[in-house]
């Protein structure tokens, strides 16, 4: 919690929530002083997720997930409070003090992610370095031949790995513990007992993946059936033994960092320069870590984040080469999978940043496929899809240096729609002039059809695809109509609000002030020009306490928990409430169309009073029609004075303040 006069209360003063969850969720503005998006936190079609500029926090109307900047980096991030505070800090340039952890596990995993990105830090200045020395001659030859300059291999932090195996160890066993080196995913060991070395159990490998044993120093390799391996794992079993060599993964290789989102290295794929029975893979990848989860990362998000939301759409290619040399020749907003095939995940990451992607595999026969499971996950994250087909025999590094950038954005430029991809990849491989090529046709062409997420869209596609095999579309639509019954609805909707008057949204704003951050606002004056300051939490408790207008409304029992809450709830949306009544907050929150000044607030507590004696006024004639009212002449004649006070009231908005008439 940011509590005043503490760091984390300082850094929250100085914080634009909306600029800081901007490099993480694509947000538009939706009103006001609020700014909507998709939430990062649960699968949605349609943006539920709102944040607030004034304010400072955000809510999901979907998910009702909330809080303050400091929440959503921790959530995000997968990180402490004292972790997220230092990093939003970091953001804005503010020195950072001391860090303080509320336990002891939780400062050493902080202390040990911090000391994992310390580690693959120092790692990429000594692979730079080496690309530098004569050893890296090699390497460099290589670079130059894809057609890399020293700006681009500069920008993406290129180096290479020497062939020995201890040189890296040496230069970092100084400032880091074994520990650290062995969590690193950089290093290999053997034990000294035994030349086996096992992988943890739950090193988890995909399908096809096979552990062989590296012929020069007996280090575990898991070969995956794409040809990119994971060379074991950052932490093997010693079995009781000592551990007597630690050397590197990466040796005589080219090596390309990757980032984290937030521009952070946090892993490393070393391309191989060896050609004997001993190199190893064409490509390595370190394995996961405290803090690479390959599955959750795409290459040159980083540096393409702000190129994607300017655009409005990703370039979507397969190899990290394919993306540098597409980003080299001028297109930035190009990005790729991190050593695996592409996942819901990172569908959804991209997703946060645009909806519109042009997926670039390539053509062979693999890159066909990777490109249809790709469209897969695409399509029912509901992306606006197209598909860049270049000539057989090029990728997209090959394209462009053979080719030119000028040629690619042309080709760029008249991609395909997804389904015209898919129709076209349907007629090469069966021959719809037979009754049996229509039926394979159909078939491979369903499952994309099904994973669209609109029924109308569905219906499109179906007339579409019918039109072009030569078929009768009522065939497809009877195959899908199997699979619409058990299709839902998972557009989110905001709380219904019908009976809530705008009065007593103004109240409930007023109330909730109190709670809201507002640093450097220019205090508002009193209506009548006086000095004393405009507080419009402590106007509104005051009337409500007082005259409890708020009593018998849609809104009671949320104006009674802001009226009741404590000072320790620093965030409005951490007040103590049902979670109808949250929703109806954060509903209320971020839908405002008006300054809170004096002169609404006055209005607002008018209306509140004339509801209350509508209500008063209701009572007591339903008084008078009681059989037998006008028995007791007293109680007859003090009814009768209350409804003409009441309806003088109504009459002169300016009486409503007195409970009673003179």
């Amino acid at each position: 919690m940011a509590n005043p006069g503490d760091f984390a209360y300082t850094v929250k003063q100085q914080a634009d929530i909306v600029r800081i969850i901007g490099d993480y969720v694509r947000l538009k503005k939706a009103g006001g002083q609020n700014y909507a998006g998709l939430c990062p936190f649960h699968g949605e079609k349609t943006a539920s997720f709102n944040v607030h500029a004034t304010n400072q926090y955000y809510y999901c109307f979907g998910c009702h997930e909330s809080g303050d900047v400091f929440k959503f980096i921790q959530k995000i991030e997968n990180i402490t409070f004292p972790e997220s505070v230092r990093l939003v800090a970091q953001k804005l340039g503010i020195p950072l003090p001391k860090a303080s952890y509320s336990t002891p596990g939780e400062a050493k995993e902080a202390r040990l992610r911090g000391q994992l990105l310390d580690v693959h830090e120092r790692a990429v200045a000594f692979f730079q370095e080496c690309l530098r020395r004569p050893e890296g001659a090699r390497a460099r030859e290589y670079l130059t031949g894809r057609g890399l300059d020293q700006e681009m291999i500069a920008k993406f932090r290129i180096g290479y790995a020497p062939d020995s195996g201890f040189l890296l160890r040496d230069r970092l066993k100084e400032e880091f513990s074994e520990e650290v080196l062995r969590e690193s995913g950089l290093f290999s060991w053997k034990e000294a007992a035994s030349s086996e070395l096992r992988a943890p159990s739950n090193l988890t490998r995909s399908r096809g993946q096979t552990e062989t044993t590296n012929a020069e120093d007996g280090s575990a390799v898991g070969q995956t059936a794409d040809g990119v391996t994971d060379e074991g794992s950052s932490k093997l079993t010693a079995h009781g033994s000592q551990l007597t060599a630690m050397y590197s993964k990466f040796r005589n290789r080219v090596v390309f960092p990757i980032a984290s989102e937030a521009g952070k290295i946090i892993a490393f794929t070393g391309r191989t320069l060896a050609t004997d029975e001993k190199a190893g893979p064409k490509y390595l990848n370190s394995p996961e870590t405290g803090i690479y989860s390959k599955g959750k990362v795409l290459f040159n998000l980083d540096l393409a984040k702000e190129w994607v939301k300017k655009f409005d759409y990703a370039i979507l290619v397969e190899g990290q080469m394919d993306c540098i040399s597409v980003y080299a020749a001028g297109f930035h907003n190009v990005i790729a999978s991190s050593g695996t095939a592409f996942t819901e995940l990172q569908a959804k990451l991209l997703g946060r940043f645009s909806k519109n992607v042009v997926v670039n595999f390539d053509p062979d026969t693999a890159g066909a496929k990777a490109t249809e499971r790709t469209l897969g996950l695409l399509i029912e994250e509901e992306f606006t899809i197209k598909v860049l087909t270049l000539e057989q025999g090029f990728d997209p590094d090959l394209y462009i240096r053979r080719k030119g950038k000028d040629a690619y954005g042309d080709a760029l430029r008249h991609s395909q729609k997804y389904f015209d991809y898919l129709i076209e990849r349907a007629r090469s491989q069966f021959p719809v002039r037979s009754g049996e090529g229509k039926v394979k046709a159909v078939n491979y062409l369903l499952p994309h059809i099904q994973r669209v997420p609109s029924r109308i869209v569905r219906d499109e596609l179906a007339h579409e695809i019918a039109q072009k095999l030569g078929i009768d579309s009522a065939v497809l639509r009877q195959e899908l109509r199997h699979t619409a019954a058990t299709r839902s609805a998972s557009t989110v909707k905001a709380p219904a609000e019908a009976q809530v008057t705008d009065a007593e949204k103004i109240l409930i704003r007023a109330l909730a002030s109190a709670r809201q951050m507002q640093p450097n606002e220019d205090h508002l004056s009193a209506r009548d020009g006086a000095e004393e300051e405009f507080d419009p939490a402590r106007q509104a408790q005051f009337v409500l306490q007082n005259e409890g207008l708020h009593r018998g409304l849609a809104t009671e029992s949320l104006a009674e928990s802001l009226l009741n809450v404590g000072a320790e709830v620093a965030d409005v949306l951490d007040v103590p409430a049902t979670e109808s009544d949250r929703r109806m907050l954060a509903s209320i929150l971020f839908k405002e169309d008006e300054d809170l000044t004096a002169d609404v607030l006055e209005a607002a507590v008018r209306a509140l009073r004339r509801i209350h004696l509508r209500r008063q006024q209701e009572l007591v004639q339903q008084e008078l029609k009681k059989p037998g009212a006008g028995a007791d002449k007293d109680r007859l004649r003090e009814l009768l004075l209350e409804l003409d006070r009441i309806s003088r009231a109504l009459r002169d908005p300016s009486m409503a303040e007195n409970k009673k008439s003179a």
